[in-house]
């Protein structure tokens, strides 16, 4: 009986000692069976979830990609990249070959853009090459300038109109007149150092000036003038244009 009592404590110790090493490895494997089945539902997600994906991402042809027509304007062009971009936002490729179309397109329209531009300028010349003698040589006598000195020459005979018509009432435009001539021949000798063919040119702008100033002022309707405009003063205007073209334009 006694070496029962004594046997029976060491198998229930050990019994126990089993039991609590087996709730502790099964309280050890719970959490490790939780991290695996999270791993393997991640892993088993698709990648990009329910990111839509762009359908015409991989066509060569940029207008058929954007779903447009090779006549579509450049307001469909740009209607066209921007519903698409806001669609497939999200989709990295899909942006990518939105842009990528969008840019060939946008290239193929400058280089196009160009291509007329100098079409036209080939086409001009050839047309002034064809055409009679006394044209080629009228043409010869005409020039394009910079912007620059265009402006400031129209700065400075538009400025010689407003002061003839501000001064109307006090005096006539003689002065004005007087001071644009000058200009007009020493623009013109700074161009072809020839102030003989400057003053030639001035002289002329001056008299086709005043020529149409007489023949078109009497046509304008008498309630558009005002009291003080005098015939003179409008003939003036007629000059002061006459005098800007030829020392502009002409060589």
């Amino acid at each position: 009986m006694a070496a029962t009592l004594i046997l029976k404590p060491s198998l229930s110790s050990a019994f126990l000692g089993q039991k609590l090493s087996c709730r502790g490895n099964s309280k050890r494997s719970e959490p490790s069976r939780l991290f695996s089945k999270d791993t393997k539902c991640a892993t088993d997600t698709a990648y990009g979830g329910n990111v839509p994906k762009f359908s015409r991402l991989n066509v060569w042809d940029p207008y058929k990609r954007l779903g447009i027509s090779r006549d579509a304007s450049e307001e469909e062009v740009w209607s066209s990249r921007n519903f698409l971009l806001n669609q497939y936002a999200n989709h990295e490729r899909s942006a990518e070959s939105i842009e990528a179309a969008f840019e060939k397109i946008l290239m193929k329209s400058f280089i196009n853009r160009k291509k007329t531009k100098i079409n036209l300028k080939t086409r001009l010349k050839k047309q002034v090459e064809e055409s009679p003698p006394w044209v080629q040589n009228l043409l010869s006598f005409v020039e394009l300038p910079p912007p620059v000195i265009i402006l400031r020459r129209l700065f400075l005979f538009g400025f010689m109109a407003c002061w003839s018509v501000m001064n109307s009432a006090e005096a006539g435009p003689a002065f004005q007149v007087a001071i644009s001539f000058g200009a007009c021949v020493y623009f013109l000798n700074d161009k072809t150092k020839s102030l003989g063919r400057a003053a030639l040119i001035g002289f002329g702008g001056l008299v086709a000036g005043w020529f149409c100033g007489s023949l078109l002022v009497p046509m304008i309707p008498s309630f558009l003038l005002q009291p003080t405009w005098s015939l003179e003063l409008l003939t003036s205007l007629f000059i002061y244009v006459s005098l800007f073209l030829s020392c502009t334009f002409l060589k």
